[in-house]
């Protein structure tokens, strides 16, 4: 050696402050389950039975229309060979776990209404939430989304929020766990600092640990993805959240809308919104911050099997199409939803499920000495990932799981 150790001593620090630097920006993959749907249930329409409700519903429409197995395969395009499996395990979540996330809706699900009537719905809200609690019937988690800073809802949000977490507080003493607040319409990082700052006063208010109030920002605005001086917009409004940031949710139908596609072409899988969320998972990856795709918006008229059929063949391709670009969660917004959802969901997971699980255990089994080929550290993640998915949603049993 040319150099000695000590005379390269402030290069090696200066490395280690740019790692320090960048895991502050980059603290690694979320961490524990992520839902595989957001359910949307505008605030007026939700009672203590809504998630119960919504699941007797959707097996109803399961065993009505997709009575056996062949069926089943055919109405979501899933092969012979897993279509029986699925089949089974989809009537089994729907039956003991129809709904993973809920939020209740405050903004355009609801509309505008007069300050009475709002306030009126958050005290039948509280009451609705306190009362599944109690039940062990409210789901994993839960929780509002109000209404946004862009659009002047500004007072009317944090009025919301405020009315309803005091009184959730009285009535049960806590704050159940798994909530989460969705803002929507985010279109400066700006908004999401004072959104942060509010958070903070209101826990102090309420008594709550700090930090314990998290949300989602959902990016349904072209200025979210190219800010204001033309550069992805993103980060900003991470930096902004000042850790509390849990997901950013894309809004299909505002985003469309606002880039000038007409009706007919605004939808989830259009190349337009894959842009926006390929512009999600470069500037989110490594951030801890969870993606979710956003909803279809073609649900059933009627119980006709045309019209049934139909829904559920476009909201499967809508979902299978979202799995295939990396994004395990979307949005619900009717029980017709549920069984697509599942059934695109398990039979993704399902698919091909032994090879996954043999190339973790070669990977195990040969990084222990043995000579041969190995997939590569990242991709034997990515393979155990979706294993731990599969279990999560209810797709794969966990005994099934590499050592």
């Amino acid at each position: 050696m040319n150099l000695s150790v000590t005379s390269i001593d402030d290069l090696a620090e200066r490395v280690t402050a740019v790692s320090e630097e960048h895991a502050r920006h980059f603290p690694g993959q979320p961490t524990g389950r992520q839902p595989v749907h957001t359910v949307y249930v505008p605030a007026d329409r939700f009672s203590r039975s809504t998630p119960s409700d919504f699941g007797a519903e959707a097996l109803r429409l399961l065993n009505t229309h997709t009575p056996g197995a062949g069926s089943f395969g055919s109405a979501f395009g899933i092969e012979p060979e897993i279509a029986g499996l699925v089949r089974e395990r989809v009537a089994a979540k729907l039956a003991n776990e129809p709904i993973e996330d809920v939020r209740i809706d405050f903004e355009d699900g609801y509309g505008v209404r007069s300050d009475e009537e709002e306030d009126d719905h958050i005290a039948q809200v509280v009451e609705a939430v306190a009362t599944a609690y109690n039940a062990k019937g409210l789901p994993h988690y839960w929780g509002l989304r109000v209404k946004s800073f862009a659009d002047g809802g500004h007072e009317r949000a944090m009025r919301t929020l405020d009315g309803f977490l005091t009184s959730l507080r009285d009535r049960l003493g806590r704050l159940p766990g798994g909530f989460t607040i969705t803002f929507p319409k985010v279109i400066m990082a700006e908004h999401v600092t004072i959104f942060v700052d509010y958070l903070e006063r209101l826990e102090t208010s309420l008594g709550l640990p700090d930090g314990i109030l998290r949300f989602e920002v959902q990016i349904e605005t072209t200025e979210a993805i190219i800010d204001h001086e033309g550069r992805f917009g993103l980060r900003a409004i991470a930096e902004a959240a000042r850790g509390r940031m849990a997901a950013a949710h894309f809004g299909v139908f505002d985003y469309t809308a606002a880039i000038g596609l007409p009706p007919a072409e605004q939808r989830l899988d259009h190349p337009a919104c894959d842009f926006a969320r390929h512009a999600m998972q470069v500037s989110l990856a490594g951030t801890g911050i969870r993606l979710s795709d956003g909803s279809t918006n073609v649900i059933p008229r009627n119980d006709g099997p045309d019209e049934v059929n139909n829904a559920w063949s476009v909201h499967a391709a809508h979902v299978r199409h979202s799995l295939e670009h990396g994004f395990y969660q979307g949005w619900d917004l009717h029980p017709a939803h549920l069984p697509s959802r599942y059934a695109a969901v398990y039979a993704f997971h399902l698919s091909g499920v032994d090879e996954v699980i043999g190339r973790v255990r070669a990977w195990h089994e040969q990084a222990a000495g043995d000579d041969g080929v190995l997939d590569e550290p990242a991709t034997v993640r990515a393979l155990t990932a979706r294993l731990r998915r599969a279990v999560d949603c209810g797709a794969l049993d966990e005994s099934v799981l590499p050592e």
